[in-house]
């Protein structure tokens, strides 16, 4: 498992630089969307990638792996939401965000740890168009419980969902660094 947790951090060591990079040129604008938006935009990034997947023609030319950079960071963007609520104009300084950043990936992180020390990494043997698919059923799945007004029954909540979502779309760049 040293393996997959140096791939792990290679993946998010690229993500949080472009999610630096673009706190210097937006600053935290995102701090204004509201879940649902983030959910949102996951969902597009998601959908883009699956047709990407099925299409054989590409009008723009960007591939998978940037659409996944986008979901993790999307997801980290959500889960600081969580924590500390909507804001009406943008009020994180960078050093603060990528603080928020780091707490939330080494929470994410720990949880793939554990999962996969009970599953026996069994994602290695899973296809990226699987990963694909189970990003998008977790996003069904958020997109209910936020219209379920956050109310679950039985069901983890909105945090396990995207941190799954980040989980599965590190996988599936590590699957296509590998290619």
């Amino acid at each position: 498992m040293s393996k997959t947790s140096k791939q792990y951090d290679a993946v998010i060591s690229n993500c949080r630089s472009l999610f630096e990079k673009k706190m210097k040129d937006y600053g935290s604008a995102w701090r204004i969307l509201r879940l649902p938006s983030l959910t949102d935009q996951i969902f597009i990034k998601a959908q883009r990638i699956r047709s990407l997947q099925q299409n054989e023609v590409r009008k723009v030319d960007e591939g998978e792996a940037s659409e996944f950079v986008g979901i993790i960071n999307y997801c980290i963007m959500a889960l600081i939401q969580l924590e500390k609520g909507i804001v009406e104009q943008p009020d994180l300084e960078l050093e603060e965000a990528l603080q928020l950043y780091d707490e939330k990936i080494s929470l994410t992180k720990q949880l793939m740890m554990d999962k996969n020390h009970d599953y026996g990494e069994a994602w290695r043997d899973m296809r990226v168009s699987s990963l694909t698919d189970l990003i998008l059923q977790k996003l069904l799945r958020v997109k209910q419980i936020e219209d379920n007004q956050g109310k679950t029954l039985v069901s983890e909540g909105i945090d396990a969902n995207y941190q799954d979502m980040i989980n599965y779309a590190v996988f599936a760049l590590i699957h296509l660094n590998q290619q």
